[in-house]
C-alpha cells in the first residue's frame, strides 16, 4: 500500500521529467546534433538518475506511507514518529498537535456531562425532602399549614431555577441581552421573590442604593446570581434579628455592589474554593442542604456578563460579597 501510494503521489513528476529529458535532445536535435548513441546514453543516464533518486525518496519515506496507509486502531495511533522529511514532519507535528486539540475537547466534554450528572444526582436527592414534607403535610389529618407548604414550594422552586439555569449556562451567550438597567429596582425585585425566606430565618434586609443608580447588565441572569448570594447570606445567619445589607458604592465612574451579612462566615481554607464545582465546605456540611453549585453558577455568571465578583469573609462575623460592574 505505501509503495502504491508513493507511485500515485510522484508519478506526475516522473513524467515531467520525462517531458524535460524530450525537451532538452529536442532543442540539440534542431540545434544540428544527431549523435543518436550520445542522446541514447543521456536518456539511459537520465532514467537511471531520476529511479536511483525515486528509490531513495521512497526508502526514506516508506515507514510513514505504511504509517498512514493502515487504518488506526487508537488515538494514540497518531503519536507516532516515522517522518524523515521536513515536510512529512511538518504533518506528523500538526496531527501531534490536532490530537491534543481533541483530547482536550473530548475531555471538556466528559467533565460537561460528569457535572452535569453529579449535579442531577444531588439535586434529586436534595428534592425528595420538601417533597416528603409536603407528603407529610398532605397526611396530617388536621389543618393544612399553608405557611409550611409555601416553604417547601419555594424549595422546590428555587432547586428548579438551578437546574434550568445550569443547562442553559452552556449557551449563555444565545440568551443574553446587556441593557442599562435599574440597580436599585432589581435587587428589591430579588429581595421580594425571596421575603418568605427572609421572614422565615428572622433575618431583614437593609437596601442602601441610589434610586437613579443604572448598570449595564443582563436583569434575569443578574437577577439570579443576586438570588444565590441573598439566599447564602440568609442561609447561613442562624441568629434571630440579623440584617442583610445591601448597599452600593461609586469608585471613579465604577458601580460597586455590596451584599454584607452578619451571618457565620466562611473558613479561610474554603475561600479560595467556593467558587468551585460541587464544593459545599465547611458551611455547607452543617446545613446539609448545599449542592455547591449556586455559587459556582453565580460566579459563571458574573465573569460571562463582564462582571468583578470578589468575596471576603471572617467566621463569627460575617461575608461581604461585591460585584463591581
Amino acid at each position: 500500500m505505501g509503495l502504491q501510494l508513493f507511485i500515485r503521489e510522484h508519478i506526475a513528476f516522473f513524467v515531467f521529467q520525462l517531458c524535460v529529458i524530450i525537451f532538452v535532445l529536442s532543442l540539440y536535435w534542431l540545434d544540428g546534433f544527431r549523435n543518436m548513441n550520445t542522446a541514447f546514453y543521456s536518456i539511459v543516464i537520465s532514467l537511471i538518475l531520476l529511479f536511483s533518486f525515486l528509490l531513495v525518496r521512497y526508502f526514506a519515506r516508506r515507514n510513514y506511507l505504511n504509517k498512514i496507509t493502515q487504518l488506526p486502531n487508537t488515538m494514540e495511533d497518531a503519536l507516532q514518529k516515522n517522518a524523515k522529511t521536513p515536510e512529512y514532519f511538518q504533518t506528523e507535528q500538526y496531527l501531534h498537535e490536532l490530537y491534543h486539540v481533541y483530547q482536550k475537547e473530548v475531555q471538556a466534554l466528559y467533565e460537561k456531562q460528569s457535572r452535569g450528572e453529579k449535579f442531577l444526582n444531588q439535586w434529586i436527592h436534595q428534592m425528595k425532602t420538601p417533597i416528603s414534607v409536603l407528603e407529610l403535610l398532605l397526611q396530617n389529618e388536621g389543618k393544612l399549614d399553608k405557611k409550611n407548604v409555601q416553604e417547601e414550594v419555594d424549595r422546590l422552586k428555587r432547586g428548579l431555577e438551578m437546574v434550568l439555569v445550569n443547562a442553559r449556562i452552556e449557551r449563555f451567550e444565545e440568551d443574553m441581552q446587556v441593557e442599562r438597567v435599574n440597580l436599585k429596582a432589581i435587587v428589591t425585585e430579588t429581595i421580594n421573590e425571596h421575603k418568605r425566606l427572609f421572614i422565615t430565618n428572622h433575618v431583614f434586609p437593609v437596601i442602601q442604593i441610589e434610586e437613579d443608580l443604572t448598570v449595564a447588565s443582563d436583569s434575569k441572569w443578574l437577577k439570579f446570581a443576586l438570588g444565590q448570594f441573598i439566599t447564602n447570606a440568609v442561609k447561613y445567619t442562624f441568629e434571630d434579628n440579623k440584617k442583610i445589607k445591601i448597599s452600593s458604592e461609586l469608585n471613579n465612574g465604577t458601580v460597586m455592589l455590596h451584599i454584607q451579612d452578619e451571618g457565620i462566615g466562611i473558613p479561610k481554607s474554603d475561600l479560595t474554593r467556593i467558587t468551585k464545582a460541587f464544593f459545599t465546605g465547611e458551611n455547607g456540611r452543617k446545613t446539609g442542604e448545599s449542592t455547591g453549585m449556586g455559587l459556582y453558577l453565580a460566579n459563571e455568571i458574573c465573569q460571562k456578563l463582564g462582571h468583578l465578583l470578589t468575596i471576603e469573609s471572617e467566621v463569627n462575623v460575617g461575608t461581604n460579597v461585591t460585584i463591581t460592574f
